[in-house]
């Protein structure tokens, strides 16, 4: 799956930053624009968007999101409301911020709430910060859903699938500037592969695999 190197979404920042330090450079010279070159470097690498190697299988389900593990609990489905587990992962501004579908399916709902905008690395952020959730439905019939999270920093969720789409995992679906957060929720007899306080990479990394059925997962 190929994606951009640099996200759709950074091509304007980056723009105005280059034209900015240009600028400066013209008229103050190498060492009045160094600082506005370094800005340049900082918004080029928050806006990249590196291909990722998707595992292969039908049961896997890769990170939505490249960060930290913050979270791994029992909780209840943001849609259906059933028991499952929760597995946060937080992104600093270091991370790469395009957030991916982690498992292939149809998007059966959508659901954006409205919120406040506490560090998303802290528990409350599942259930009190704006967020935006989709709710993926594979093709046995098993429920998915990752939850986009603003931070104190993000303000800014996109999300770019529609109800009855169909998405392959490791697809790119949305953006979240700035350091924020991806809560994914998975049935509570899923495999957790995902280890606490581990970072993991957006669309190759697998941090779970659904038990429903038989699967053989070579590279966990």
């Amino acid at each position: 799956m190929s994606t951009p190197i640099i996200a759709r979404e950074g091509w304007s920042r980056i723009s105005g930053f280059l034209i900015l330090a240009l600028v400066v450079q013209w008229f103050g010279g190498w060492w009045l624009a160094a600082p506005f070159w370094m800005l340049v470097l900082l918004v080029v690498q928050f806006f990249r968007d590196p291909p990722r190697n998707v595992p292969k299988g039908d049961h896997l389900i890769v990170s939505p999101a490249h960060g930290k593990i913050v979270s791994i609990q029992p909780d209840k489905d943001p849609f259906s409301g059933d028991a499952c587990v929760r597995i946060s992962v937080f992104m600093n501004i270091f991370s790469v911020h395009s957030n991916r579908i982690p498992i292939a399916g149809k998007i059966t709902d959508i659901k954006h709430t409205r919120g406040r905008f506490f560090n998303a690395s802290l528990a409350k952020a599942s259930s009190e910060n704006e967020r935006c959730g989709i709710q993926i439905t594979t093709p046995e019939g098993i429920q998915v859903s990752s939850v986009q999270i603003a931070g104190w920093v993000a303000r800014r969720i996109l999300t770019y699938v529609k109800p009855g789409e169909t998405v392959v995992a490791g697809q790119r679906y949305g953006f979240i500037r700035f350091g924020s957060r991806v809560d994914i929720y998975v049935p509570e007899d899923a495999k957790i592969v995902a280890k606490l306080g581990k970072w993991v990479l957006s669309g190759s990394d697998i941090i779970a695999q659904l038990t429903s059925r038989e699967a053989s997962v070579d590279s966990v």
